[in-house]
């Protein structure tokens, strides 16, 4: 039985479509960006972030972008933690760890009544709308502003409590992969399993 989902969404611009390492894409939309190879689809569940790749290739393609790739500030991080809370507070969500990158986002999530696209999309919406309340948003200031967002997302369904504790650590663990400091968010509630391993 899925206990709990590990939600990783990224930044506009961190990982693209045809990714050498492989992506989640199985179309690219952007005629520049097609230059630079056709979509890289892979179905597994585990991270290919550290497997060998043309580094170089990956930053060219990079360089079609549109606009430049989103790189969040301390300031926006918290912003995007408010907008966290505030879809908590909007549909009870039970977050158990929550990690907040310059360039994508960890959560560790309890089972949920929604689909994890829409839990995904919901906290995606509300961290956007908490960047544009606060006037912070970094993607350019044009009539039609683009999500600084990424589409879509990868989704790891967590069905035993070893699953949720490694997956905590892992998200705990991500800024001071990166020299930053661990994050202490307020609407993090802490796991514990129960005598039947549930929570």
């Amino acid at each position: 039985m899925i206990l709990a989902h590990h939600l990783i969404f990224i930044a506009y611009g961190f990982w693209l479509p045809n990714d050498p390492r492989g992506s989640w894409s199985t179309w690219v939309r952007s005629w520049d960006l097609f230059r630079y190879g056709p979509a890289t689809k892979t179905d597994t569940r585990r991270s290919v972030a550290a497997t060998t790749h043309d580094a170089a290739l990956r930053r060219a393609a990079k360089s079609a972008l549109r606009y430049p790739p989103v790189k969040f500030d301390g300031l926006q991080a918290r912003a995007i933690a408010r907008g966290f809370a505030q879809a908590s507070k909007e549909y009870g969500y039970t977050i158990h760890a929550c990690a907040i990158l310059p360039d994508h986002v960890h959560l560790v999530v309890a089972r949920h009544a929604r689909t994890t696209e829409q839990l995904r999309d919901h906290l995606k919406s509300r961290a956007t709308r908490q960047l544009n309340i606060e006037a912070i948003n970094p993607m350019p200031d044009v009539p039609a502003k683009p999500s600084p967002w990424a589409r879509k997302g990868w989704q790891a369904f967590l069905d035993s409590p070893e699953d949720i504790e490694r997956a905590i650590r892992y998200a705990r663990n991500n800024p001071l992969k990166d020299g930053l400091r661990e994050q202490h968010w307020p609407f993090v509630v802490p796991w514990s399993a129960g005598p039947d391993g549930h929570r």
